[in-house]
């Protein structure tokens, strides 16, 4: 079996005492959070740092308490295992400027407009997860 690993981080912004997360729209037609494959002898916040600001023009300030991995066979490649974890970052006061080479877009979400986006099960789990987990530890 082969396996592969990408990082990446559930990004959010504070707004009007909201939090809003950030998304890109896959060229596949669905939101997720920006990540993308470990390069070299990255570390796992090296990789999801990188993947973010190559993706959303974003440089937040990456949460590494909170770390959550998903992994699931590839569609196109059953033989290939692929896990990725996802940290959170929060960011203020900066533009997001999407990869248009990669993407189709991005956008900022409420919790709520997010659930109502066409996105992956594990990555609504792992929204929930870090909604939870800013409002526990990171609230101000």
């Amino acid at each position: 079996m082969k396996r592969e690993k990408s990082c990446g981080a559930v990004v959010f912004t504070r707004s009007g005492g909201q939090i809003r997360y950030v998304l890109v729209l896959q060229k596949k037609g669905f939101y997720n959070f920006p990540k993308g494959h470990v390069e070299g002898k990255e570390t796992e916040a090296q990789t999801a740092l990188r993947e973010i600001r190559e993706e959303t023009g974003l440089r937040p300030r990456l949460i590494t308490d909170f770390r959550e991995v998903t992994e699931y066979y590839l569609p196109k490649r059953p033989d290939t295992l692929k896990t990725v974890v996802f940290f959170l970052a929060e960011y203020a006061g900066q533009p997001i400027i999407y990869q248009k080479e990669e993407l189709l877009g991005a956008k900022l979400a409420s919790y709520e407009e997010a659930q109502n986006l066409p996105m992956p099960a594990a990555s609504r789990e792992i929204l929930t997860k870090a909604k939870e987990y800013i409002e526990k530890n990171l609230s101000e």
